[in-house]
Parts: structure tokens; sequence; C-alpha cells
């Protein structure tokens, strides 16, 4: 059995690396490739495994059964060394790619520096993001550099998503945190509802979300309090209330600390009247409400 390879790398420049994240190649392979390393690399390989299996030994001299669907994570530094099943071979696509956001996307546990290999329950989005990359890469394409940078941060996301060991939402607990997030709760009691101590649950949410209950729990009430504040005429007291803060001056400092601007002053940028109410529901992106014109040229909403 042989192999066949297609790939390309890219050159960004110091202004797409402000972008925050770059795409340095893209490859897709299939067959019995040759094995790689042992190699170091400057930057961060996310090499996604569709069919086949193969093996992967950590610096430390561990091999690792790697079957498909997989991730393996290749990091600046670090040893790795590893390949398909010389009798079977598999599928693979890489992506090369570093950037200033690489940090945030560790910290936030999208990238995980201690599991090189990580089963994933499919790889249907992280191979499409990883074909925009390649049809991004025609020769003189103008975009390359912004088409593919957006690429990655996608990737990341269908990979996070895609995790076998995760529901794609995250964590059982970030969802009954999010239900109950309004109530006037303190982290402690949040843990006891789920029967866990706080030390627990501030590590399945750190696990999950990349952040302390406490931020976790802060960020989805303020945006719930923006909205609020957006399109209603709900007094703040009342918005605090709303969210879960029996106290408006402390939502208030918290508000202010977070968002940079007081509530009052949000309003006063963000306000706007929304007759028949303010929906919760997420608008279908196959069916959007639009505003078309009928034949004899009145606009209507659909």
């Amino acid at each position: 059995m042989t192999y066949h390879t297609w790939m390309r790398y890219f050159s960004p420049g110091p202004v797409h690396h402000r972008l925050g994240l770059v795409c340095l190649g893209v490859g897709l392979q299939y067959g019995t490739l040759p094995v790689v390393g042992p190699r170091t690399l400057d930057h961060h390989v996310a090499v996604v495994i569709s069919s086949g299996s193969g093996w992967y030994r950590t610096a430390e001299g561990r091999r690792i059964t790697v079957q498909a669907p997989a991730l393996l994570w290749l990091l600046p530094g670090v040893v790795h060394h590893y390949g398909p099943d010389p009798q079977t071979g598999w599928d693979e696509a890489f992506v090369d790619f570093t950037g200033s956001a690489v940090a945030a996307y560790t910290e936030l546990g999208l990238i995980d520096p201690e599991r090189p290999v990580v089963p994933l329950a499919d790889t249907v989005a992280a191979r499409a993001a990883v074909g925009r990359i390649a049809r991004a890469a025609r020769r003189g394409n103008p975009l390359l550099e912004v088409e593919t940078s957006a690429a990655v941060h996608e990737l990341l996301v269908a990979l996070r998503r895609a995790r076998a060991d995760m529901a794609p939402d995250g964590d059982p607990v970030l969802t009954a945190l999010a239900r109950d997030a309004f109530q006037p709760l303190s982290v402690a009691e949040h843990a006891a509802r789920h029967g866990m101590t706080p030390a627990e649950l501030r590590t399945a949410v750190r696990r999950g979300a990349g952040c302390s209950p406490k931020d976790y729990l802060l960020g989805i009430r303020l945006s719930r309090a923006k909205e609020l504040l957006a399109a209603t005429e709900l007094p703040v007291a009342a918005v605090a209330r709303r969210v879960g803060y029996d106290d408006p001056a402390y939502f208030s400092r918290l508000f202010t600390r977070r968002v940079g601007v007081p509530p009052v002053r949000f309003r006063e940028q963000q306000g706007r009247a929304v007759p028949g109410g303010w929906s919760d529901t997420i608008p279908d992106p196959d069916d959007p409400p639009l505003i078309t014109r009928t034949p004899g040229g009145r606009a209507h909403s659909e």
C-alpha cells in the first residue's frame, strides 16, 4: 500500500500575526505514511486522524495507541514521534499554526498540552475547517492569510466540540449552572446542588469552560443584564434582581468593572425600543427573519 500527500506552507507577515492566530501550513495525506520524528517544532500542529490506526510515542518514551477518529497535538519544543500502522495506514489532515491567541485557547482548554492524543467522536466539522484552509491556499489568493486565520479559529472550536470525552456543549454541570445562573446562589450552594464540593465544582468548570465558576456565572448574568438594559425600560435595580443580585449598588459596581461603563451609560449607548418584546428564540440560520418587498413595493417582515 502506498501513500498520497498534498500540502501547502504559508509565510504570514507581521500585520497578519496581529490577527492572533496564523496558519503556517496545511496538508491532506492518506495511506501507509512514513513515520514522523523524533523531532521538535517551534509552533503548534493539529493532526486530525479520520480513519485507520497507529501509534504516538511521548517524550518520556511511553507508546500510545492511536485509533481514529483522533487528534494529535504537536506542541512547540516538545519531542514527538508517531506513525500509522504499516499494514493499514491512516487518513490524516494537519494544520500548522501559531500566534498570541494560542495561550488563551490553551487556558480555555481548547488546546490541552497534557493530552497529546485526544479521542474524537467524529472529524466532520474539523475536516470541513481544514477544507476551507485548503481552498484558500490557491495561488494568488489575496485573502489567503485572513481566510486561513479565521479557519484556524474555527478548527480549534470544532476539535473541542468533537472530543469524545465531553458533550459538544460541555460538561453537564455547565448546562445546569447556566440554567440556575440567575438564582441568588453562592458558588458553594451551586456545588451542593450537584453533590460536589466547591473545589470539585471549580475543577469541573475550569475543565469545561476554562474559567472559575464565579466568572462563568458572572458572564452569563452580565450578558442577560445587557439584553435587559438594551431592550427594556426596567430600572437598573429591577435588572439586577432579574439576574440574581439583590443589591443594585453591588450589581452596578460589578457591571462597571467588567463592562467598562455603568449600566445607565450602557443603556444610553445601546438602548432601543423592541416592539413586541425581546425574544430568546435563536433564529434559524437557514431561514432567518427578513424584510422583503411585495410586488406592489410594500415592505413586510417574514
